[in-house]
């Protein structure tokens, strides 16, 4: 349990500190553009995810996020103390990844967010975004192979939903604690949360409708 717990924080660290870091460093480069700076932003956050989930995931299942860990629980994957420890150090190890990202570009450790991400259009994309994260995550067969899916899902969701595709109740936290490129007022975190659970939910009932199909399919 001491090195899933390990790897679960430092993965989720080092995911975090990816995110807000290349933001930061490509809106400084970017000259003011912004698409250019999101590319930039994206292409960082694909290949950390990719690296980590394959680095880690033969040890806690590189879950990263409460949601992943939540739906592994009601898959029987992992028991509820599990899915507990893992969602608390996702939580922690995010915002303490949002710090190291601020300190290593000399910005304040802490500094909450002023970035707004609000309303219907921002939440229905964290929905998609999060539904699709727990069909392909699930989906897979392996962690080498879900290290390519996932990380292509969230860096294909980076540009076709309106939020950039948080998909990630702990991340979510931890970039409220950065006033830069990939922050989000706090003010608007729970209503990012509340639609990536809604997203999580709905990703099970996809599961389980592609499930009950491949069934039917293999007795046909």
């Amino acid at each position: 349990m001491t090195k899933r717990i390990l790897a679960e924080a430092l993965g989720a660290l080092l995911l975090t500190a990816g995110v807000i870091g290349s933001g930061i460093m490509a809106e400084r480069l970017a000259g003011g553009n912004a698409a250019l700076a999101l590319l930039a932003n994206t292409a960082a956050t694909v290949a950390v995810l990719a690296t980590l989930i394959a680095t880690l995931g033969p040890i806690s299942g590189a879950h990263f996020n409460p949601v992943i860990s939540a739906v592994a629980l009601y898959q029987g994957q992992i028991d509820a103390k599990t899915a507990a420890a893992y969602s608390m150090t996702q939580c922690a190890a995010c915002c303490a990844g949002a710090a190291l990202a601020n300190t290593m570009f000399e910005l304040p450790p802490v500094q909450l967010s002023t970035h707004m991400r609000s309303g219907g259009a921002q939440w229905l994309s964290e929905f998609v975004a999060t539904a699709g994260l727990v069909l392909v995550a699930f989906r897979s067969p392996s962690v080498d192979v879900a290290a390519w899916r996932v990380s292509l899902w969230i860096g294909a969701a980076y540009w076709f939903t309106a939020s950039t595709s948080f998909a990630n109740p702990a991340i979510t936290l931890g970039r409220s604690l950065s006033d830069t490129f990939a922050g989000i007022r706090p003010a608007d975190a729970p209503g990012f949360i509340g639609a990536q659970v809604a997203g999580a939910i709905a990703g099970v009932v996809l599961l389980r409708a592609l499930a009950a199909r491949a069934t039917e399919t293999r007795v046909t």
